[in-house]
């Protein structure tokens, strides 16, 4: 083969190698953004489902706090034996608080030594806040289990980026060079790069957005 014919193929197959791994960085890149795209809103996701979990969790223990009052309230006056005033009491408990208080009151407390100490270390005492609360926290980490998700994915691609960089140098340089054993070994090179960028996108996820 005469060095004309070698660097002429030389030529297709550099050129050839930037048209891929300009398309490739194009698509790498794209890929890497959409990523980081959806790493944004899920990290968004997390923060406000955090916010609101918060908020449950205030509105829950402010809830407690009316229950732990009203209830206190009411054994003081069941203690002094004032009927109406216990009636008062017990006619404002609310009815998140009522089933507890009634699991309470059957088990026989004042009789009973084995009788919880309150209601509220009674099973049937729950909070629909609390649960909301922690419905959202454990919403709030699947989030941002997506997050740390997300940011490796496009990380993995921005590596696929520099990869393919890397191939269109080799490439751009082999076609400046004369001497045809270097420009066989950046081509070489060059589609080394481009290949093994190509293999690790192959184990990745794609994600296509509009």
């Amino acid at each position: 083969m005469t060095d004309e014919r070698r660097a002429q193929r030389l030529d297709l197959a550099a050129t050839v190698l930037l048209a891929l791994a300009a398309v490739a960085t194009a698509w790498a890149t794209y890929q890497s953004s959409v990523w980081r795209g959806d790493q944004a809103n899920a990290q968004s996701a997390s923060i406000a489902a955090r916010v609101e979990s918060t908020r449950q969790a205030n509105v829950a223990n402010r809830q407690a706090q009316i229950d732990v009052a009203l209830f206190t309230q009411w054994v003081d006056a069941y203690a002094r034996g004032e009927d109406e005033l216990t009636a008062f009491y017990r006619k404002r408990f609310r009815d998140e608080f009522e089933p507890a208080f009634e699991a309470w009151i059957a088990t026989r407390p004042l009789r009973n030594d084995d009788a919880p100490l309150s209601p509220f270390a009674m099973p049937e005492y729950r909070l629909a806040a609390t649960a909301e609360a922690e419905r959202l926290e454990t919403e709030a980490a699947a989030f941002g289990q997506d997050v740390q998700r997300d940011i490796q994915r496009a990380d993995n691609y921005l590596l696929a980026v520099v990869l393919f960089a890397i191939a269109l140098f080799f490439a751009a340089l082999s076609l400046r060079l004369s001497a045809t054993s270097s420009r066989a070994t950046l081509l070489a090179l060059g589609y080394l790069s481009f290949v093994g960028a190509v293999v690790w996108l192959a184990s990745q996820p794609v994600n296509v957005e509009l």
